[in-house]
């Protein structure tokens, strides 16, 4: 199971943890499942011999036949008694009936409050995915059609060709499932075994993974099946490089036709024995394919960052105001979302104040104040959303708000808006803030409608002397239908140092503005919900 110094394999953790995950998915489903899909994997650390591997897997949500199941790996030391965590997947998986059919999923129901923020944000995780493809095809289309190859002092390029490597696998029934199917898992040790040695011919050293890009399976692979597994070294950074790898099944020994199976793309590192890592030599891309595959690489490096820096750290880590741009415009709606959606999930709501229908709640948290307004409405969940979502109206109900300007509409769901406030900050002068608003229907029954909005900065609107620039971290409406005609209407708002002492006047009974603006929120969306029938109508 372990290297040469005595770690162990990360093909062989990838079988553990898509054994674990499948278990899991199977359990919920009560029938065979197989891998669709794994996202993005972080390795943090590497687990030595004599260390107790922990994997914990659980479905976060079903859809109609396909659940994400969340995992996560760590290790105990038993002798030091040292626990650490190694790294956090989500994967996907299908449930089959008979002949390769699909099933419709039983619903999962979240208890805790863990489980509900996972189930709430599932539906965004599986919504980035279905765009992964897109957004790459996108930046590649914005960038330079001639690629620069990098220079390093003193290095000479290695010839991409001399690092590419091909294996045939013989799939046998220790490699299956009770179907025939080959383990997914076993697939992706195979696909790391060579692409490994593929990092080790362009460095002349024994690599160490450090992260695999999202991937897809195409279609399944059955016993008797012979897998092509061939790998590439596509670029190398300064302490990086990206291989290629690709997984392709035929039937029989003299077979023409070959099954496409999967692509992955893994981020190598070569340690020094500092644990730090070297300096790589550089790659020479061969001319069509290779440069194509060279220009790729720095595009999905791009991505990557964007994704692990807006993505997968913790809302505490993350700044206010995001730098937005093509590239990460799938990554900060995601963020904009899920970070609403676990606020909402939040367990710890306590009622602060209450006033005829309107409610207020708070939450208190180790570095925020975050409160929540709430009441119910005779109007359809639908057109709450669509006229609390134009933030160019939201000065018909918001005293606080001067004016809004849409300045880009991103696609369907997002939009980005300059707004000015009414407030004038401690310089004696009207703020103003960037805001993307990103917009969810409800991806199955019990769902809300969400309008999450966050700050981020856009290069045609820099700071002005004329304004203070605010800032919002998370705040938003989640909208639930109770009935055929009303709706559950709540504002949440995760308070900023310069809006708190506004948040804890009202919560302390000594203001009553919320409550005031939340009621002038009712009346404008009775006000305009005939009126909105009637444009719907019209158009």
């Amino acid at each position: 199971h372990t290297n040469h110094r005595g770690e162990l394999s990360t093909g062989q953790l990838l079988k553990w943890i898509d054994t674990a995950a499948c278990l899991s998915a199977e359990r919920h489903a009560g029938c065979p499942c197989v891998t669709a899909s794994m996202d993005d994997i972080y390795f943090e650390h590497t687990i030595s011999v004599g260390q107790v591997v922990n994997i914990k897997a659980k479905v976060n949500r079903a859809f109609n036949s396909s659940m994400e199941v969340g995992i996560q790996v760590s290790y105990e030391d038993l002798c030091s008694g040292k626990r650490c965590s190694i790294c956090k997947a989500y994967a996907t998986f299908v449930a089959q009936g008979p002949s390769g059919s699909k099933v419709k999923l039983k619903p999962l129901t979240p208890q805790t409050e863990e489980e509900k923020i996972e189930h709430s944000i599932a539906a965004e995780r599986r919504r980035m995915r279905l765009v992964h493809k897109d957004t790459l095809k996108d930046l590649l289309t914005r960038s330079p059609r001639e690629t620069e190859l990098e220079t390093r002092d003193g290095s000479v390029a290695v010839p991409a060709e001399k690092t590419r490597v091909e294996s045939v696998e013989l799939v046998l029934p220790p490699h299956a499932n009770h179907q025939g199917n080959t383990f997914g898992g076993q697939i992706m040790a195979w696909m790391e075994n060579v692409a490994t040695i593929a990092a080790s011919r362009l460095c002349h050293a024994h690599p160490t993974l450090r992260a695999i890009e999202m991937f897809h399976f195409r279609g399944p692979s059955q016993v008797g099946d012979r897998l092509v597994l061939k790998a590439i070294v596509n670029n190398a950074f300064k302490n990086s490089m990206e291989v290629g790898v690709c997984a392709e099944a035929y039937g029989q020994e003299m077979s023409v036709s070959r099954r496409h199976i999967n692509s992955a793309f893994m981020t190598f590192v070569v340690l020094d024995q500092e644990g730090q890592p070297r300096t790589l030599p550089m790659v020479a891309p061969e001319p069509g394919d290779g440069v194509r595959r060279y220009r790729e690489a720095s595009a999905r490096k791009k991505i990557r960052l964007d994704r692990k820096y807006v993505v997968s750290c913790k809302q505490t880590e993350v700044p206010l105001s995001v730098p937005w741009d093509q590239s990460n415009k799938v990554y900060l709606s995601y963020n904009n979302v899920s970070a609403l959606k676990t606020l909402v999930a939040k367990a710890n709501w306590a009622l602060a104040r209450e006033k005829e229908k309107v409610r207020m709640y708070t939450l208190e948290e180790d570095k925020f104040l975050s409160f929540r307004i709430e009441m119910s409405v005779r109007i359809t969940a639908s057109r709450a959303f669509s006229l609390l979502s134009d933030l160019r109206r939201r000065h018909e109900w918001d005293s606080h708000y001067a004016r809004a300007e849409l300045v880009q509409q991103v696609d369907d769901d997002d939009m980005i808006y300059h707004v000015v406030s009414q407030t004038l900050s401690h310089e004696n002068k009207p703020q103003d803030f960037v805001i993307l608003a990103s917009r969810r229907k409800p991806c199955s029954k019990g769902d809300p409608y969400v309008v999450a909005f966050r700050s981020v900065t856009l290069p045609t609107h820099p700071a002005s002397a004329s304004f203070t620039r605010g800032e919002t971290l998370c705040s938003g409406f989640c909208i639930w239908p109770e009935s055929e005609e009303t709706s559950k209407v709540a504002y949440y708002n995760q308070a900023t140092p310069g809006y708190l002492n506004y948040v804890t006047t009202n919560v302390a009974g000594l203001s009553s503005n919320f409550c005031a603006t939340f009621e002038a929120c009712e009346k404008f969306l009775l006000k305009n919900k005939e009126d909105l029938i009637v444009r719907l109508q019209d158009l």
